[in-house]
């Protein structure tokens, strides 16, 4: 067992557990069966994409969905932000539950929850009630809480070392993978019916609900985790050790999420304007352009960062001194529409190097029983940031373009130092 240190950082790595230690006696060795690796890989990726389809997939169709249902700026962007700010309220919840009993338990239903909730809100839709499609968003986030956040800690449980890295830096590119084709699945599905998406989320959970069953196969537990009362206080004593940054390392995440979100918000709102101009499957193309950045940095990082606590604290500031730059550029370019997509790319890509890095750290950082709630309180803040990125953005857009763009690049300027100066990894574990 080797941990890195500093004053403000300690994360303990498993790297130096023999391979055949890292997974259950079930599952395959990696180094005896890739394929069944491989399989395994496509299925936790599977989970954080249906994850994403339940909002990015949306978005071509908030404009439709505004005047089909003659429903306020503030009203449509309820649609994305109750369904994350639900899912927000319920992760620390399931994160217990997993680490209680296991991720499967929670996995399995949460997927049919989502979906299940899927064939409700179109059906709100179709009867043009608001709050009938209101109501199906939120169950949708309850379901949603299941899903990639205990994905997340899933990984932490299977693999060890750099399979560890690699397995959340693909969960992280599975997350922007989503993000990418969602828009154009959601505007391909509008050419049917403006609502047709939401009867499309249960054939994806379909998919996943299958390979989950078959495929992932969970480590024993050693012990189960503890009862209330005593697993909140070791949860407490973490955050006391550790909370300087773990803290910083959330914010970080949620303000990551709250960005990109809101800037699939604000082009999809403006893309179809002048000078633009632009509607239908090319807008979600257009949509999906920094989210490919944003993919593709992500898997090559998760792949190369492995336990380098050094390379991930460069990594982290390069990501975060892009996101400042670009978003600050886009304050006086915006009138070219490849020098605008240009812009939101880089921030992307600054986003790709963040991200990884940030989810390799805080699973690395407890044990095992107590993985579930940390990775839950921090995907919770993920979903926080996605809630309000649409509702808060909508009210800049309201004041002005300059507006908009000035406030995100003094939020990305102070995460970078927040980050610069609180979260240190120091030294590199092979």
């Amino acid at each position: 067992m080797q941990k890195i240190k500093s004053g403000k950082l300690s994360i303990r790595f498993e790297s130096d557990i023999p391979a055949k230690d890292q997974f259950n006696d079930k599952q395959p060795n990696p180094g005896q069966s890739s394929k069944g690796l491989i399989w395994q890989f496509l299925t936790i990726a599977s989970v954080p994409i249906v994850l994403v389809l339940g909002n990015s997939m949306l978005v071509p169709v908030l404009p439709d969905m505004k005047k089909e249902l003659n429903l306020t700026q503030f009203q449509t962007s309820l649609v994305i932000t109750l369904f994350s700010l639900t899912a927000g309220i319920f992760i620390p919840i399931v994160g217990y539950l997993s680490d209680r009993f296991s991720r499967k338990a929670v996995i399995i239903p949460s997927l049919i929850v989502y979906g299940g909730a899927g064939i409700l809100a179109g059906f709100g839709a179709i009867w043009d009630s608001y709050t009938v499609l209101i109501i199906a968003r939120a169950i949708q986030g309850m379901g949603a809480a299941g899903t990639a956040p205990i994905a997340m800690a899933l990984v932490g449980d299977l693999y060890k070392g750099g399979t560890e890295s690699k397995a959340l830096g693909l969960t992280e590119a599975a997350n922007g993978t989503g993000k990418v084709l969602s828009p154009i699945i959601g505007a391909l599905l509008a050419l049917i019916i403006w609502y047709a998406a939401f009867f499309a989320f249960p054939a994806f959970c379909a998919i996943s609900l299958v390979a989950v069953i078959w495929v992932i196969r969970e480590p024993k537990k050693a012990e189960q985790a503890p009862e209330l009362k005593e697993y909140m206080h070791t949860i407490l004593s973490i955050f006391k050790k550790k909370g300087r940054w773990l803290i910083s390392a959330f914010f970080a995440g949620s303000m990551a999420l709250f960005i990109l979100f809101g800037v699939l918000f604000y082009l999809s709102d403006i893309l179809e304007k002048k000078p633009y101009s632009i509607d239908g499957i090319m807008k979600g193309l257009v949509l999906a352009i920094p989210l490919i950045g944003m993919v593709i940095t992500s898997y090559t990082t998760g792949s190369v960062i492995k336990k380098n606590g050094i390379l991930m604290r460069w990594l982290m500031n390069i990501g975060l001194v892009l996101m400042t730059v670009s978003l600050a550029l886009t304050i006086f370019f915006n009138e070219n529409i490849y020098l605008f997509i240009g812009l939101l790319t880089a921030n992307s890509i600054g986003t790709g190097l963040l991200l990884p890095c940030l989810n390799t750290m805080i699973t690395g950082s407890v044990e095992k029983q107590e993985r579930g709630m940390i990775t839950s309180l921090y995907s919770s803040l993920r979903f926080l940031g996605v809630a309000f990125g649409p509702p808060l953005f909508g009210w800049m857009m309201e004041i002005s373009h300059e507006t908009v763009f000035i406030s995100v690049s003094a939020l990305s300027l102070a995460t970078l130092a927040l980050v610069f100066f609180l979260i240190k990894p120091e030294g590199q574990v092979n």
